[in-house]
């Protein structure tokens, strides 16, 4: 039997490296964003949205924007909002779309596109991700102080700073715990008792981070790899590195599989379904 055991779990990831080459593409928008860092499916509304640094991403310029996508990849409308500097990550609930913007953040009326209010905050140097826990708190990721942030509507505060939060940058909120993409680990954090864990060791550096259930992850390193990651396994699904195709901030359509991949320099959204 202990001859047996390594010899299935040799085969289940030969299996597994072998259907990670079908992580084929599905759509492609035209190369007409402009540095999109992070997109967002929201199901409801049938879109997505899409933020564009247009620029450098601590450049205060007033170049960055929101593009909307239809559920084909087209382009609805490139220019959605605009009068933002670096707009990177993103969470929304029914009305309101979350963005941040170096050391601030915007939220954007969801049917009219306006930016109903601006919140600065201090002290933050690189306001990178966000998630949206269903209580209505707002966590962010402050990438350069090494901190997570929360927005309770009214405040903005340190929530967490640890050792373990070098360069914390995806955040994802699922099932009541908070995941957190930071250099190395993917780390994880329930608000009930404040006790930070590492759930996937060595997945990182992590932009993009996709939690699919089952303590299974689709994680982007921003330079150009898309990996799926469990206790088990790190599967590559994609490298394009070598090709200076970068993968930032992950979106994700969960009836039909899509991973949504923006590519920053690359100036495109590229959708792959997963194996």
């Amino acid at each position: 039997m202990k001859k047996i055991i390594p010899l299935l779990l040799s085969l289940l990831g030969v299996a597994l490296i072998g259907s990670a080459q079908n992580f084929e593409m599905v759509w492609q928008t035209d190369q007409i964003l402009k540095t999109p860092e992070s997109v967002a499916f929201d199901a409801k509304n049938k879109r997505m949205y899409v933020s564009n640094v247009n620029g450098k991403p601590l450049d205060k310029d007033g170049n960055g924007f929101i593009s909307v996508l239809n559920p084909d990849g087209s382009v609805k409308q490139l220019k959605w909002v605009t009068g933002m500097h670096a707009p990177k990550g993103m969470a929304f609930n029914d009305s309101i779309l979350y963005v941040t913007d170096i050391d601030r953040f915007h939220m954007i009326d969801l049917r009219s596109g306006k930016i109903v209010k601006t919140v600065d905050v201090k002290g933050a140097k690189f306001l990178n991700d966000m998630a949206l826990n269903p209580d209505g708190t707002l966590y962010i990721s402050d990438m350069q102080s090494n901190h997570i942030l929360s927005y309770d509507g009214t405040l903005v505060t340190v929530w967490l700073s640890d050792a373990q939060l070098v360069s914390p940058n995806g955040l994802n909120f699922y099932k009541g715990n908070l995941y957190i993409g930071a250099e190395e680990h993917l780390l994880k954090i329930n608000p009930a008792d404040m006790k930070l864990h590492i759930a996937i060791e060595n997945a990182g550096p992590i932009d993009g981070l996709i939690c699919l259930g089952g303590n299974k992850f689709v994680v982007s390193d921003w330079a150009g790899r898309v990996m799926l990651v469990n206790n088990m396994e790190k599967i590559v699904l994609q490298n394009t590195t070598d090709k200076n195709i970068q993968a930032a901030d992950l979106g994700y359509i969960p009836d039909e599989k899509l991973i949504l991949i923006p590519t920053f320099f690359d100036n495109r959204v590229v959708a792959k379904k997963l194996p």
